[in-house]
Parts: structure tokens; sequence; C-alpha cells
């Protein structure tokens, strides 16, 4: 069960600061938006380079552009662990996830809301994880949308169908109320971003999130 704090909700002006306090996590979900894709802008690759050299632990890297065959490839070579492209933006999303695990970052595709998990089934064995979006990509602190809730259960049945080794991570809305219920459906991958950064305590929350999940998927 990986636990993985959006820095969308951390404060910009301290993000060195701001990873450190989430180095109990696993990987660090650092969300990219272009104002096109999505009604947001946020940063590109030179900030992505910068946090990659001070980060204490690896970046997840969502890209929730256009143009992410043109793009994905420069966010692994600034120092990207994981890079997350939309399958609805993307034109060649085989060949592009191909070329992310070529350029040696693990490859994983998204798909918002309103699209259908049979749409991904094609993909399966090209990448190393599917995001499943709860809520519509734009902005953090959304609630989740409880209709996307079914798609999680439907991508762990591809998965499982598929025999490949797949992580499934869902996005958006994430808190330590429902997480138990996600980690019940199939998902493996949480992005949690005002449920880890407004605690207090950052580490415990993490913790915290993590043995719900963990407690979820292996019930007694």
């Amino acid at each position: 069960m990986q636990i993985n704090p959006s820095i969308l909700s951390a404060d910009f002006a301290n993000l060195e600061a701001e990873l450190m306090s989430i180095a109990s996590a696993d990987m660090a979900h650092v969300d990219v938006m272009d104002n096109h894709f999505v009604p947001n802008l946020t940063l590109g690759t030179a900030i992505v380079e910068r946090l990659a050299k001070v980060s204490p632990i690896p970046l997840d890297v969502h890209l929730m552009i256009e143009h992410p065959d043109k793009w994905a490839i420069g966010y692994a070579q600034a120092g990207a662990s994981s890079v997350t492209f939309h399958l609805e933006a993307a034109t060649e999303p085989i060949d592009l996830a191909r070329r992310l695990r070529a350029a040696g970052v693990k490859a994983a595709v998204a798909i918002k809301p309103a699209t259908k998990v049979s749409d991904i089934a094609h993909l399966i064995q090209e990448v190393d994880m599917l995001l499943v979006m709860t809520v519509e990509p734009g902005f953090g602190g959304q609630p989740i949308l409880v209709e996307t809730l079914e798609k999680i259960a439907q991508a762990r049945q591809l998965i499982e169908g598929s025999g490949a080794r797949v992580a499934l991570q869902v996005d958006g809305g994430v808190t330590e109320s429902n997480i138990a219920q996600l980690a019940s459906l199939g998902a493996d991958s949480f992005v949690a971003g005002s449920a880890i950064y407004n605690s207090p305590d950052r580490a415990n929350q993490i913790l915290r999130l993590r043995g719900l999940a963990l407690a979820a998927s292996n019930p007694k």
C-alpha cells in the first residue's frame, strides 16, 4: 500500500521543507497542469528537476497536460521516477508508455471520471500503473465522486485478468474516512493532498492512512 502525498496542497514557497515533512511516504505526487487540459496552471520541468534534487523520496509526476507525447519524456529526464499521462490527451499511448519505460522510469496512464475502464484494456500490458481519477482533475480539496468507485473495482478486475503487475492508484478526495473502502475495492496506491498536508503531524497521518489501507486489503 503506497501513500503518495500530493504537493498541490503544500506551501509552494517552501517546497523543499514540505517534501522533507513527508519523507516517510512512498513517493511525492507532483501535479503538472497546463491550464489547457485542465483549468489550472502549476509547474513544469525546471521545477521538477529541482524538486528531484532535494526530495527525500521519489517523484510521482502526474501530467494533466495536452500533448504528453511531446512533453512526457522531458519529465523523465528531469528526474521523475514515475510519469503518468492521461489517456484522453495522448495521441499514441502505447508508443508513449514504451518510450517512458525505455527512458528508465515507470510508465503510468490515468483516466478521468467520464472515461470507461474498458478504454484502457489495450494498454494494461504496457504500463506499470493505472490511475483512476476520483474527482475531475484540476484542483485539490475536492470530495470524492461516488460514481467513480465502481471503476476502481473494474480496474482491479482488468489488472487481475491481464496477469500484469500493475499498480492501481486513486487520486481525488482520499481521506481517513474512505481510504479503507478504496483499498477494499482494489486500490493499492493512494494520492492524498489536504488529508496529509492539513495534518499537524504529517508523518503520523501517512502512517495512519497506510495502516487503514493495509487493514482493509487484508481482512481477518
